[in-house]
């Protein structure tokens, strides 16, 4: 990727600066830095700026997270054990089947090693070149007409330096999707949309990271996890 010209190869293609820009400005940032290009001509002016303002964005939703204890008059909890402290002084199972089904599906992405103790891991000895991440629940409620609460399992992919792959997931573009709409009009066709619930757990992780068990793993509580799957929150999910 050349800076000079602004130019850029892509695919054996070659693609204005500019476009990319406006298609990819974060991504495009992020490589800059990543290739040591954020004091060239073309990309000087901008880069420092756009991650400036990303990380001011990111910071203030973590914040309004944090903040917000309520939704639609029901408590949220911040953790699974208060989740399960809210369930039960409720009497009610509504957090706990939350869990539960999101357990279901992203315990695929852990391998849990018995025989070996968080103490051990952090000495690098046993599983050399692999870090420790943090690993918990975010918890949410949808207005679907009967408040359903929702878990869902993160890693904190945060504290992990970015690998050497590029991590750009791509979605599809707007004008992509009008001509696709255009075309099922013109010959009468059924579009029909859909979600592949925990796709990120059918690829797997390019990062050696490891997590300790939290409660919502039962009776693996306290165990060391060996992540071996995609999964929400590591920076190599998206373009697994």
């Amino acid at each position: 990727m050349g800076a000079a010209g602004g130019i850029e190869g892509w695919n054996n293609d070659r693609v204005p600066l500019k476009d990319l820009k406006n298609c990819n400005l974060v991504e495009l940032a992020q490589y800059a830095v990543m290739n040591a290009l954020e004091e060239e001509p073309a990309f000087k002016c901008w880069v420092p700026y756009t991650l400036k303002k990303r990380d001011s964005i990111v910071a203030k939703v973590k914040s309004k997270y944090w903040q917000t204890t309520h939704k639609f008059g029901i408590q949220i909890p911040k953790s699974a054990d208060e989740a399960y402290k809210l369930d039960t002084d409720l009497k009610t199972t509504f957090w706990t089947d939350a869990i539960n089904k999101e357990m279901e599906n992203v315990r695929v992405a852990f391998e849990v090693l018995a025989d070996v103790t968080p103490e051990e891991m952090c000495t690098g000895k046993v599983r050399p070149g692999f870090k420790e991440i943090p690993c918990h629940m975010i918890f949410d409620i949808k207005m679907d007409g009967k408040f359903a609460r929702k878990a869902r399992l993160v890693a904190g992919g945060h504290v992990t330096d970015p690998p050497s792959a590029i991590t750009y997931s791509s979605v599809v573009s707007r004008d992509s999707v009008r001509i696709a709409l255009t075309i099922a009009s013109l010959n009468d066709l059924d579009l029909f949309a859909c979600d592949v619930e925990s796709a990120y757990l059918c690829a797997d992780c390019l990062e050696k990271v490891w997590c300790v068990a939290g409660s919502e793993f039962g009776s693996d509580k306290g165990k060391v996890l060996l992540i071996v799957h995609a999964l929400y929150g590591l920076k190599s999910s998206g373009a697994a």
